[in-house]
């Protein structure tokens, strides 16, 4: 978990331009520094495209902590590598 929320901080880092945020699994969105619904479409993009899996608009409509995404990505990556070769 503490590699995907390296590159969770190293994506939000990339889109606020802020090359010193630290986030914590409490992070919340909305307490980020002009963060708005742009923000959330282009990190939910990125960790799709680095993670390679696909949010359900549900999922991103519940996502209020950074750890709400981390918990949807550990879920996601846990059922790909459950599924039969």
């Amino acid at each position: 978990m503490a590699t995907v929320l390296s590159e969770i901080t190293a994506i939000l880092r990339d889109i606020l331009h802020d090359d010193s945020l630290e986030l914590t699994p409490q992070t919340r969105f909305e307490d980020l520094a002009c963060w708005d619904s742009m923000d959330l479409v282009s990190l939910v993009v990125e960790a799709e495209c680095r993670f390679n899996l696909q949010f359900e608009l549900a999922e991103i409509d519940r996502l209020i902590q950074i750890n709400d995404l981390l918990a949807i990505i550990a879920r996601k990556q846990s059922l790909v590598s459950a599924w039969p070769q």
